[in-house]
């Protein structure tokens, strides 16, 4: 019997959008939706609205009350000018994390795709649920930060604890550190945080260390793989693949949240790791198949980063639902250099208003990619690391 998968839409998405210039554009996911509509991979019977925000008791599972009653006062139309000056205490007038008009309610919108989307698993109406509009990962208790207002994942998984009791695994693969998420479960044994992501050395936001191991009763449950800037497909799996199938062996989940940034990839402009399309097909499925292993099937997927809007995200983001759903397409992919052209007619759609050419295919063709100097340096400092994370384990 076929796994039961849901896709989430939250029509209130489109508004979460800080300004013209700034890089995290909801475009994305009008780019990823109708992508998989032209390979008719959303059936009808999987599409869910959500429709229903965050109330500010869910919001309360990880950011403060004062947190949010500012959040709400910067939201409207004119801000008073008190609330303005304030808005430097909640990290919310900065250049990556400016308050904008509806602020509040698009977020909340958004938490409450991710919290739907954690019901419809745990209650069992669901073995797998994507809300690709989620994954904002960086949001603090007091806070906002790197593009991020509300933390939707955390509260999330903070949801599935008090409501359900279970075990949370949470895989997060964006190239930044999932640094919000980590620091709300710190001290939680229940709750194991595993990211993987370009070394904080030298990337936003400076933290995601393999010393980072957790404190108290949840020493242990943190678990962060930093990989160096220009690794490439092959290193980045293996360090991957090894390090997750080893935490998610240790920690015994219940449920699998997976978060999905899709930046690690070459073309993205805010990171300096090389890899391709395939990173992205392949770390579904290795996902997937930890949530059978471990936590009966039961994986609520959400998105996160990524900022080639046109030529990366609606790929990589497409990806996930098309091996979640188990598609056919997803299946013809996994074979050894197989490759699948994208549909015409989406294709006919957006590349006049695309910035730069749109691939023709759904993973990349890298042999004219020009080859990153000190290659195998990369790959053993990466292969170092990821056996020091394995000895921890």
């Amino acid at each position: 019997m076929a796994d039961k998968a849901v896709y989430i839409r939250q029509p209130e998405a489109g508004r979460y959008k800080f300004n013209k210039e700034h890089p995290f554009d909801p475009i994305r996911l009008t780019l990823t939706h109708e992508l998989l509509e032209k390979v008719q991979a959303i059936k009808p019977e999987q599409c869910i609205t959500a429709d229903v925000p965050a109330s500010d008791e869910q919001l309360e599972l990880v950011h403060r009350p004062d947190y949010i009653a500012a959040v709400r006062e910067l939201s409207g139309p004119s801000p008073s000018p008190d609330a303005v000056k304030r808005a430097g205490q909640y990290g919310l007038d900065t250049e990556d994390t400016p308050f904008f008009a509806g602020m509040h309610d698009a977020a909340a919108a958004i938490v409450g795709g991710s919290v739907l989307a954690a019901d419809l698993v745990m209650s069992g109406q669901a073995d797998h649920a994507y809300h690709m509009a989620g994954g904002l990962h960086h949001a603090f208790p007091e806070r906002g930060s790197g593009f991020c207002v509300y933390n939707d994942a955390a509260i999330a998984i903070a949801h599935i604890r008090k409501q359900y009791g279970v075990r949370v695994l949470y895989i997060d693969t964006d190239v930044h550190h999932g640094d919000g998420v980590q620091w709300s479960f710190y001290a939680d044994p229940d709750v194991c945080t595993y990211s993987i992501h370009e070394t904080g050395k030298y990337l936003f936001p400076g933290t995601g260390f393999v010393h980072e191991r957790g404190i108290d009763a949840g020493y242990g449950t943190s678990v962060n793989m930093p990989v160096d800037p220009y690794t490439e497909d092959e290193s980045w799996l293996a360090s991957f693949s090894e390090t997750i199938a080893k935490a998610a062996a240790a920690f015994k989940p219940d449920v699998i949240v997976s978060q999905h940034g899709c930046d690690a990839h070459a073309f993205d402009p805010l990171s300096h790791i090389h890899c391709s399309m395939r990173i992205y097909q392949a770390m579904p499925a290795i996902i997937h198949q930890l949530a059978h292993t471990y936590a009966e099937g039961r994986w609520i997927a959400v998105g996160g980063g990524g900022y080639d809007l046109w030529r990366v995200v609606p790929r990589a983001w497409s990806l996930i639902w098309l091996e979640m759903s188990d598609h056919p397409l997803a299946a013809a992919l996994r074979a050894a250099d197989a490759n699948e052209p994208l549909p015409a007619a989406w294709l006919e759609k957006w590349t006049d208003r695309s910035p730069d050419k749109l691939p023709t295919h759904w993973l990349d063709d890298t042999a004219d990619w020009e080859p990153i100097p000190r290659r195998q340096e990369i790959t053993t400092r990466n292969k170092q690391t990821a056996d020091i994370v394995l000895q921890q384990l």
